[in-house]
């Protein structure tokens, strides 16, 4: 059990919908975490991904984000704000996220920060390459992703 986990969300042969896991990705590459920090290829698993972040104390999930914004912009989201970005996810691993943490919640070990980061990805259809605009925010999110993680992680060591 990891007391920080970074999930990478999404489906990596629909374009731009497999950003979370790319970044997830490119953050293991760029990172040498200590073994409280675990960093997860989620892909679409959903409520699956319980056994593996269950006992994490933050959380932080990497999406391609459905929201009305432009193509490529960065958002983020935290605590009430969450449950505003999740009631319009319409995708099937989205909403298993949102009820993952519902249930999550309510354990005797509730995740104690949920952040929840990403772009508004060009396209999603079926393919395996991102849009080159979407391709070029992953290192610029992971890096963001990863100054987060390295905030939690100094708390963690204080």
């Amino acid at each position: 059990m990891a007391d920080i986990s970074v999930v990478g969300i999404g489906n990596i042969i629909m374009q731009d919908e497999g950003f979370g896991v790319r970044c997830a990705e490119y953050l293991q590459k760029i990172t040498d975490y200590p073994d409280f920090v675990q960093i997860i290829d989620g892909g679409t698993l959903g409520m699956d991904l319980m056994p593996y972040i269950a006992g994490t104390k933050k959380l932080l999930l990497i999406d391609a984000m459905n929201i009305d914004a432009p193509v490529g912009s960065f958002h983020s989201f935290t605590g009430d704000e969450l449950n505003a970005y999740f009631k319009d996810k319409i995708s099937v691993h989205d909403l298993g996220v949102n009820d993952m943490l519902a249930v999550l919640k309510l354990t005797d070990n509730p995740i104690e920060e949920v952040v929840v980061m990403g772009v508004k990805p060009e396209v999603v259809s079926m393919g395996l390459d991102m849009t080159e605009k979407i391709a070029e925010k992953v290192p610029e999110v992971a890096q963001k992703a990863k100054e987060l993680v390295d905030k939690w992680v100094a708390e963690y060591q204080k």
